[in-house]
């Protein structure tokens, strides 16, 4: 299943799920400690980082029971708490995903990839 569909009184709501990954992206990015959104290359296990507007491939989503997952791969800033950072990213992206899709969001899992020093 590639978009995520909700029935309404008018009609049908059909939303790619590449739209809520970008956005979540956005989101995401804008949380304080994050450095950046991680690509995974599975074949070596070779993590890099994504530019701002490859954000949402670091990101999965999925739809069960009408009810959104997403799991972030991330990378963070050096000396931040990892656990303040994640707590922040899954309270953020839950609002506003549920703000802007309408749809409740049921579990966000954070990966965190790697840690990059910050200027």
């Amino acid at each position: 299943m590639k978009s995520s569909t909700m029935d309404t009184h008018m009609g049908n709501i059909t939303i790619d799920k590449e739209v809520i990954g970008q956005y979540a992206g956005g989101v995401a990015m804008e949380c304080f400690g994050i450095v950046g959104m991680a690509g995974l290359n599975m074949r070596d296990g070779f993590v890099r980082l994504l530019k701002l507007e490859n954000a949402g491939r670091g990101i999965s989503v999925t739809m069960h029971n009408n009810k959104l997952s997403l799991e972030f791969h991330i990378i963070v800033a050096y000396g931040v708490s990892v656990l303040a950072v994640a707590n922040n990213l899954m309270d953020s992206v839950k609002y506003k995903i549920e703000e802007f899709t309408g749809i409740p969001v049921d579990k966000i899992n954070v990966y965190v990839e790697g840690v990059r020093v910050v200027d």
